[in-house]
């Protein structure tokens, strides 16, 4: 089950399919700025196979909050990338983004933060997933799944309070994923989707999404668990009429309208989905 996560995770690290961008990355004085690190989610990517879609949720922030968006995020990105791998290639930033330099993306994140001292209006960070591909060839799926959240936890210990000091009393915003694998109770590419299901919901919130969330409140940052403004700790018992699938769970059709995976076996949000994570996000943080 784990390894079978991880590999799908794993295609975060396709070349994005992009947007047109919806704010601009110059900084006027006036402006206050919004710093977005992290992978694929927050470049905004879409399966190229997927119909024509909006701008990733942290265009969708940046317009609705009035903040100038500056986004270093990197389709691919694993957390120790994030904050020790230099450069990000053209094709892997999101629409708009500016040129890394050379620079890690913390190292970039903490250039903007403090160059913008003062007018810093938001933080977002989204990463871990990609942390977890390494471990679909595995012997042992379930040892290496753990050994990754340990890195992943290990990473963000590091990356954290740096951005925390930059960042002074800014708030930071961490977030999880989806639980895409409640789409493999309709997918015909898992012979044990509905297995694969049900494991899923303990998986993402009492493995995965606690250890990201104990990580974010260690520097004051809010934790925003994506997999539940998904549906993703719903009964399964409870099920919906799917245009498509006809009768399943309502957590499964909410992640099959969110993310492309049912359609597309593809892991990111649709429009739809970026709109709620979006929305989680500026409830978060009171807006």
């Amino acid at each position: 089950m784990v390894g079978a996560l991880s590999a799908v995770l794993g295609a975060c690290t396709s070349t994005p399919t992009t947007t047109p961008p919806t704010e601009s990355t110059g900084t006027p004085p006036a402006d206050r700025v919004y710093v977005s690190l992290g992978d694929s989610y927050a470049t905004g990517y879409r399966p190229s196979n997927a119909p024509a879609g909006g701008p990733g949720f942290a265009y969708l922030v940046a317009e609705r909050a009035d903040l100038t968006l500056v986004n270093l995020a990197c389709s691919g990105a694993t957390s120790a990338q994030l904050r020790a791998e230099p450069g990000c290639a053209p094709a892997n930033r999101g629409p708009g983004a500016p040129d890394p330099a050379g620079r890690t993306q913390l190292d970039a994140a903490v250039q903007v933060l403090r160059e913008h001292q003062g007018r810093i209006g938001l933080v977002t960070v989204v990463i871990g997933g990609n942390d977890l591909a390494p471990c679909a060839p595995a012997r042992d799926p379930l040892t290496c799944a753990s050994q990754a959240v340990a890195d992943v936890r290990a990473n963000l210990a590091a990356t954290l309070p740096v951005l925390r000091e930059a960042a002074g009393d800014a708030p930071i915003v961490g977030l999880t994923y989806p639980d895409v694998f409640l789409g493999a109770w309709v997918s015909p590419a898992f012979p044990n989707g509905q297995d694969l299901a049900r494991l899923s919901v303990s998986l993402f919130r009492d493995f995965f999404n606690a250890a990201l969330k104990s990580e974010y409140e260690k520097v004051g940052a809010k934790f925003v668990d994506v997999t539940a403004a998904t549906g993703g700790y719903g009964p399964l018992t409870e099920t919906t009429q799917d245009p498509s699938y006809g009768p399943i769970p309502t957590p499964v059709a909410k992640v099959c309208a969110l993310t492309y995976f049912c359609a597309h076996t593809d892991v990111h949000p649709t429009p739809a989905g970026h709109e709620t994570i979006a929305d989680a996000v500026l409830t978060a943080t009171g807006r």
